[in-house]
């Protein structure tokens, strides 16, 4: 569309164009949260031993005993199964371990670092456990491991 006149705004816009971006989700409601999109299949079948050392837990210790963890480090040992990279000055990692369960959303804990890794790395990582945590534009998450770095196992 050219010349569009906004009232509302009192702009008037040179060009505006409309179209579906990736990504958009196939329910309707727009665009999908990180929160909502699949993770890879790969990570079916994640087994991976538990982490040694102080404050070590499985994904499901860290999503199902967070009350108890926030603003404490933790240690967990994981295979990527979903990567994002540079997103808002960070990199979004997701971990299983083959604890927990995808029916009570205890299988896969949110982890945010500086360090690049690759989906179907094996890692543990040493990050802090935030509750609550509220990105903004519906970016909302329950539990996520935070100022995480990485080590491969």
């Amino acid at each position: 569309m050219n010349d569009f006149e906004s009232k509302s705004l009192k702009k008037t816009f040179q060009t505006i164009v409309f179209g579906s971006l990736t990504g958009a989700n196939p329910q309707g409601g727009g665009m999908v949260k990180p929160a909502d999109m699949p993770i890879a299949s790969a990570a079916v079948d994640a087994k991976v031993p538990k982490a040694t050392g102080p404050n070590a837990r499985t994904v499901a210790e860290i999503i199902t005993q967070a009350g108890a963890l926030k603003d404490k480090p933790v240690l967990v040992s994981g295979k990527v199964v979903k990567y994002n990279a540079g997103i808002m000055g960070k990199n979004w990692v997701h971990l299983r371990d083959g604890s927990g369960s995808a029916a009570g959303n205890t299988n896969d804990v949110l982890i945010t670092s500086m360090n690049a890794v690759k989906v179907g790395d094996v890692v543990t990582a040493k990050g802090v456990v935030r509750t609550d945590k509220d990105f903004g534009s519906g970016y909302v998450y329950k539990v996520i491991v935070e100022e995480a770095t990485f080590e491969e196992k």
